[in-house]
């Protein structure tokens, strides 16, 4: 063989090998999880104590201290913990401490979860922003209403926890989303407000969303999530619990009233999941944070439309998307994030999107502590989120809707 025709053997080979790994590269599924995966994400929870942000962890023992607050805290900058703690009781009867790795029922922090896996299912064609909720439950009561619309809080519903307190009668028996949407169907309550007229933050529209996974896969909320979102995030220690399946949730930590006079126990509130009913850790909502970055879950259009406002800003800054609150801050600053209060459980996760830094409030103790974050969001040179500073119709951060 001359030269010359070994050289273009050479590089016809070269060619065809280089375009083989090119396409095998980019029909790789994100989703589907590597050894390596899981080497690369633990680093992400490394946690080295001599190294913590001295300010934080002062910050941290005053406002256990001071304003009261029991639970666990995490703050993450650039893909590195800088400081973390557990510090209270999970269970103040049985004076059992909180650890790091302790599963804290995430109340409306849920909410992103289902979210993610609504948009999942419309990047799949199972799904649509457009679609009305008759397409899938036809005995529906109300006109108007679609996944979109769900999402934003602007459906117009009322709000299912305070609906079926007076109708469902068995109050130990816990109900399921499928049977609150039977009470909707059959009792057809009225509506706070026309479809699409106004922002308000209700715990119905991720009730009904969480229905619409079941219906459109034929899996439970929990399996869905468990398959599609939790474990190609890596996230090992997160689950859906519901009171239909699980007569005691299994798990230690207990929410409290502000005095610690009693524990909140689960109710018939507690079946129904998607709006609530996520139950997760510290360093699994930074496998989420991360899973979002790198694309594992949901592509970037889906990511940018999740974190865009689709209403009516509020001051200006406050603003909800797709299962998302946000703020919108100068020169195009976004941080996107979500509070919880549910049962005796009171949170805020926090995601800078520009900085990537992450904080974490996980609290089984319902007092005001959290609404004492300001000077820590100083030090982070991040937005300060305020709940003084929303106003406007629905619940705000930090009420007992959220």
């Amino acid at each position: 063989m001359t030269y010359q025709k070994f050289f273009v053997v050479a590089a016809l080979a070269t060619f065809l090998f280089t375009s083989c790994s090119s396409s095998s590269k980019d029909t790789i599924d994100p989703t589907i999880r590597t050894e390596n995966d899981d080497k690369t994400d633990s680093l992400l929870i490394v946690y080295k104590p001599e190294k913590e942000d001295k300010f934080i962890a002062d910050f941290v023992q005053n406002l256990h201290k001071k304003y009261g607050f029991n639970g666990n805290v995490l703050v993450a900058k650039e893909g590195k913990i800088i400081y973390q703690r557990a510090i209270g009781w999970a269970n103040y009867l049985h004076r059992d401490s909180l650890k790091i790795n302790s599963e804290f029922e995430l109340a409306s922090v849920t909410k992103p979860f289902t979210g993610t896996a609504i948009m999942q299912l419309v990047e799949k064609g199972k799904l649509s922003l457009k679609d009305d909720v008759k397409k899938f439950y036809p005995n529906f009561p109300y006109e108007g209403i679609n996944i979109k619309l769900l999402l934003t809080h602007r459906s117009g519903m009322m709000n299912y926890v305070y609906f079926t307190d007076g109708i469902w009668k068995d109050k130990k028996k816990p109900m399921s989303n499928q049977d609150v949407m039977r009470l909707i169907e059959e009792h057809k309550p009225p509506r706070y407000a026309k479809p699409d007229t106004r922002f308000h933050y209700n715990n119905s529209n991720y009730m009904v969303l969480a229905a619409i996974i079941e219906k459109v896969t034929g899996k439970t909320y929990a399996d869905y999530m468990m398959e599609n979102v939790f474990i190609p995030a890596g996230m090992k220690n997160t689950h859906v619990y519901s009171t239909t399946v699980y007569p005691k949730i299994p798990v230690d930590v207990i929410g409290h009233d502000r005095t610690w006079r009693y524990s909140v126990v689960q109710n018939f509130l507690d079946g129904p999941v998607g709006d609530k009913g996520i139950y997760s850790t510290l360093h699994d909502l930074v496998l989420f944070d991360n899973a979002l970055h790198k694309g594992r879950l949901l592509k970037k259009a889906s990511l940018d439309s999740s974190y865009t406002g689709h209403n009516k800003p509020i001051n200006g800054h406050f603003n909800y998307g797709y299962g998302w609150r946000l703020f919108e801050g100068d020169k195009g600053r976004k941080v996107a994030y979500h509070t919880g209060w549910w049962h005796g459980f009171r949170h805020i996760y926090v995601r800078d999107l520009d900085k990537k830094i992450v904080v974490i409030f996980l609290g089984n103790l319902t007092n005001g502590s959290l609404l004492h974050l300001d000077d820590l969001y100083k030090h982070l040179k991040m937005p300060i989120i305020r709940k003084g500073a929303y106003s406007g119709s629905g619940s705000i951060p930090g009420s007992d809707e959220d």
